[in-house]
């Protein structure tokens, strides 16, 4: 049974040893709470995961936001999301004792969608995240200030969702905003494979190495 914080029903696996940091896991559309946790268990084992299930169903499917059509965003919507999905990391912190400052996104898809979301409207939030098959999710005004906040940004060249010159102008929309952005560009598609699963584990482990 999934727990539920804020609305948001969710898994919540405790951090092994001392390891402080948090990997707040965010599925991609018709995805749920139990998804990523494999994948954050490869990218970091001993941290804790928070893997929330999006409220919005799309034909029965959970998403985090709604969208109009296929890479139309309804940013109203994707907004109030973004505020609610905020309120529930904060709350997670306090109910399981989490490190504020410790807390990275990996989201895919839909979920790396309101990832980088959640770094614009609440930059502060996390300490960074690993977005994997991201769009542009908005474009605020003013610009936020990110600075020195690593962020891995991994595509696909023949991805049939996501355009190139999308992922190019979400990574200059983050570097703008002063973020550290690393862009990756594999040869596959939408889904994410081993290569870039192992690039992320790898990145994750260079940054925290760095800001010990």
């Amino acid at each position: 049974m999934a727990n539920e914080i804020s609305g948001f029903a969710h898994r919540f696996v405790p951090a092994e040893g001392d390891d402080g940091n948090t990997l707040l896991l965010l599925h991609g559309t018709g995805g749920n709470e139990d998804d990523l946790l494999p994948l954050g268990r490869m990218m970091r084992g001993s941290a804790a995961l928070l893997s929330p299930r999006g409220k919005v169903l799309e034909h029965g499917m959970p998403r985090f936001f709604r969208r109009l059509a296929e890479g139309v965003f309804d940013e109203e919507d994707l907004i109030k999301r973004t505020h609610e999905l905020a309120g529930f990391v904060e709350a997670a912190t306090q109910e399981y004792g989490l490190d504020r400052n410790r807390i990275w996104a990996v989201g895919f898809s839909n979920g790396a969608n309101i990832a980088a979301s959640l770094l614009l409207l609440h930059p502060g939030l996390l300490a960074g995240a690993v977005l994997l098959r991201a769009m542009v999710p908005l474009e605020p005004e003013p610009t936020p200030d990110l600075s020195g906040t690593p962020v891995y940004l991994a595509a696909g060249r023949s991805d049939p969702i996501v355009p190139a010159e999308n992922t190019e102008r979400l990574a200059g929309l983050l570097t703008e905003a002063g973020a550290d952005v690393t862009l990756d560009w594999q040869p596959g598609g939408h889904g994410i494979g081993r290569p870039e699963v192992d690039a992320s584990r790898l990145w994750l482990e260079g940054v925290l190495a760095n800001s010990q």
